[in-house]
């Protein structure tokens, strides 16, 4: 199921004089259509997979896929009109076939057989992407494509083979189409930090010295599939971020008293991927590790007080920003302190809590606030959380305590 909120794509796309996205990254063809788009998407080229939102809110979505793909499509996405085009795989149904000459003949009945491309035909796309467009009534329309991620020499083919289509850039259109999140998003991601969460419970119970980084990943990794298991969900995938002691970059390192152990981890669920961040040590940390903890803390909440419907995100970092400077970091200056979070193509998506950043804060959006201090010869230290925006401010998806732990005292 798409997971694209048509009445707000509509006035999106109203609003930037697009009469429909073409979708090709495969991120963004999943996220409309509801199905991943395939393996020949392998090669980061556009046209392996195609999909496209009409503005006007009755229009169906259509989707050109591969033929390897389709089956899959169609059976999650029983809704939208499917085009597809061959690519090198050439599987067939041989159920019953007891000879090579019944596969043979297999081949030409279902017209599996014949010559196929050498990954996939792009020209072959675009010419079923121009059927589509003229079926819809799209022939001399004004289109969104998706830039950021288009080969500028695949955009540059396809207004040659569509010269009549007034190509326009819709990446920013989809970006602010993302940012809201649907109920099933917003289930998604509560569900990976969830798990995330479960995965820094267990791994916490064996800190202790001598115990390696490796291992605190392992212990992280099991408890996040535990979680998930039974919680009656599967993953999609997982990611940490783990540094001990005072070489950050030592990923052999071992647990040492009072060293901090800082834990950036997240989960995928249906390809939405959480993220957050906790700090912890065995025995108590240094004076100076304290006293930044501190700073990072306090600035943390200054950012949290300002998550909340109307606000900018610019707003958050100038008040982190300016809380960091009121305890004496004068030349410290993150980029960002957060961003949303959902299954585009990295961990961190758009918008970001950075400066000057204009962007409203809008309900459904669901953020990460982070608060990191990267310090080699001292640590790594860090909060993050995940936060739902709602009417009145912000709910948090995580249940642990944001302190710096020290697992000797638990």
């Amino acid at each position: 199921m798409s997971d694209i909120d048509r009445k707000r794509a509509s006035r999106l796309m109203n609003d930037a004089g697009i009469d429909a996205l073409v979708l090709f990254q495969p991120e963004a063809f999943r996220y409309a259509i509801g199905a991943p788009a395939g393996v020949a998407t392998m090669w980061g080229r556009a046209g392996a997979a195609v999909a496209l939102v009409p503005a006007l809110v009755d229009a169906g979505v259509a989707a050109i896929v591969s033929d390897h793909a389709a089956a899959t499509v169609r059976r999650l996405a029983p809704d939208v009109d499917i085009r597809a085009h061959r690519i090198w795989i050439d599987m067939l149904d041989i159920a019953g076939a007891q000879t090579i000459e019944q596969i043979d003949e297999a081949y030409r009945r279902t017209g599996v057989g014949g010559p196929r491309p050498e990954t996939f035909d792009r020209a072959a796309v675009f010419d079923l992407l121009g059927d589509l467009l003229r079926e819809r009534g799209l022939s001399n329309a004004r289109l969104g494509v998706d830039l950021e991620f288009m080969p500028a020499a695949d955009f540059e083919f396809l207004k040659e083979k569509l010269p009549q289509i007034e190509w326009l850039d819709g990446s920013k259109v989809l970006r602010r189409l993302r940012a809201v999140k649907t109920p099933v998003e917003i289930d998604r991601l509560r569900k990976a930090s969830q798990a995330a969460e479960a995965g820094l419970i267990r791994m916490s119970q064996i800190i202790r010295p001598g115990v390696a980084l490796p291992d605190l990943s392992a212990a992280w990794k099991a408890g996040v599939l535990a979680a998930a298991a039974e919680n009656g969900f599967s993953l999609s995938g997982h990611w940490d971020y783990i540094s001990v002691g005072a070489d950050i970059s030592d990923m052999a390192a071992m647990v040492t008293p009072g060293a901090l152990i800082k834990a950036d981890v997240g989960t995928l669920v249906d390809g939405y991927s959480s993220d957050g961040a906790r700090t912890y040590t065995f025995g108590p940390p240094s004076r100076l590790a304290v006293n930044v903890f501190k700073a990072l803390e306090t600035a943390f909440y200054a950012g949290l007080e300002q998550i909340r419907p109307g606000n900018l995100f610019g707003s958050i970092h100038a008040a982190m920003l300016q809380s960091m400077r009121r305890d004496g970091f004068g030349e410290y200056c993150r980029g960002h302190f957060g961003h949303a979070v959902g299954g585009s193509v990295g961990i961190e998506e758009w918008p970001f809590f950075s400066a000057d950043n204009q962007e409203v804060i809008e309900a459904d959006m669901v953020v990460a606030l982070e608060a990191p201090f990267y310090g080699q010869g001292l640590g790594a230290l860090m909060i993050e959380d995940q936060f739902l925006v709602t009417a009145n401010g912000a709910e948090c998806m995580n249940r642990l305590p944001r302190g710096l732990i020290d697992m000797a005292e638990a």
